[in-house]
């Protein structure tokens, strides 16, 4: 089934798998066992495999999802990549995408990838959970849920009142540096799944 999923039923999964990795630590275990995680869903998943890129250009901190859009696009990766910097996918057209997506691949699983606003102590790390994303949770704009697991970059603190702000007030260099890292990440997985096959 297509992994398009509404906000309630997200809500009372509890995800098989969770992993946070903060930015700058020493122990990169954690990043090991992401690699291995989705290159297990690659291995045992009988569709497509396709990777949503969720965000604007237009603004600093919700450019996390397309800048690893075009990271891995930059570098070859071998399945789909949609949302880019050129191209991203947004509020205003990830419906149309998803049904681009549903009419070109067969059973897709598909990786999300957003940016999320946390706590201060939380700014520079990279989760990643099983089960649909929610884009525009944080800005209280939510979208339907979409993708069988998710990568979330904390890009900046969350202000209540004003969400919005702390995403056009983040920092480039976060951006970019949790973007360079969840890249990464998902080609070493990608590599990974295609060396375990031969």
């Amino acid at each position: 089934m297509f992994p398009f999923v509404r906000r309630k039923t997200v809500e009372t999964c509890d995800p098989k798998f969770s992993y946070c990795y903060a930015t700058g630590s020493p122990d990169d275990g954690v990043l090991c066992d992401i690699t291995k995680e989705l290159a297990g869903m690659y291995q045992s998943h009988p569709g497509d495999i396709v990777f949503l890129c969720i965000g604007s250009d237009r603004s600093t901190g919700d450019s996390y999802g397309p800048f690893v859009g075009s990271q891995l696009k930059e570098h070859g990766c071998p399945y789909p990549v949609y949302g880019t910097i050129e191209k991203p996918v947004h509020a205003l057209n990830i419906s149309e995408t998803l049904s681009e997506i549903r009419s070109r691949t067969t059973e897709p699983l598909i990786v999300s990838v957003d940016a999320c606003l946390g706590s201060a102590d939380r700014i520079g790390s990279i989760l990643f959970n099983e089960g649909p994303l929610i884009p525009g949770f944080a800005i209280r704009n939510p979208l339907p849920g979409v993708g069988v697991c998710h990568f979330k970059g904390v890009v900046n603190h969350l202000d209540p009142h004003f969400p919005a702000d702390s995403l056009n007030s983040t920092r480039l260099d976060t951006v970019l540096r949790l973007a360079r890292i969840t890249s990464g990440v998902i080609l070493d997985s990608v590599r990974l799944a295609g060396s375990e096959k031969t």
